[in-house]
């Protein structure tokens, strides 16, 4: 059963220490975290710990998650590729707001080299609050499930 209140986390060895602090902050707020990795600082792949993440938002055992590596972009083309993931990359607090706003953004990631801990709670704080406005927005994201079926998307 999803609630609204869980969120699945994943990082590689450099978004490590940023993801722990995302826990703890998320923990604080009363969310339930589901971590899926890495648990050091040791050198690791990225794309394992996105897929684990993605693979789980794909399927639906998640509604939300959020990723972090060191510049993000990894991370971004990775879960981007699994059906229904819509992964926006947020150095900012404008731009988590409008990836929910405009594209009903389901996962977050963010770069530990770009954000630091105190724009990571501002950011986080607004996506996870931020509702999808529909209208125009909506009949885009529909265009998008319409393309992941054209090209053989089926994990929904």
């Amino acid at each position: 059963m999803i609630k609204d209140k869980n969120i699945i986390l994943g990082s590689d060895h450099a978004g490590f220490s940023l993801k722990e602090k995302i826990k703890q902050f998320l923990l604080a707020k009363g969310y339930e975290v589901f971590d899926v990795g890495t648990f050091s600082s040791d050198s690791c792949d990225y794309p394992v710990f996105a897929a684990k993440l993605a693979g789980a938002i794909s399927c639906g055992k998640f509604k939300r998650g959020i990723l972090a590596c060191k510049t993000g972009i990894g991370d971004s083309i990775v879960a981007n590729r699994f059906c229904g993931v819509r992964a926006a990359l947020c150095y900012n607090v404008k731009a988590a707001r409008l990836c929910r706003q405009h594209n009903d953004s389901n996962v977050l990631v963010l770069g530990s080299l770009f954000v630091s801990q105190l724009e990571m709670k501002k950011i986080i704080s607004i996506w996870l609050t931020t509702k999808f406005e529909g209208g125009r927005h909506a009949r885009r994201l529909n265009l998008i499930k319409i393309l992941e079926k054209k090209t053989g998307c089926r994990n929904r």
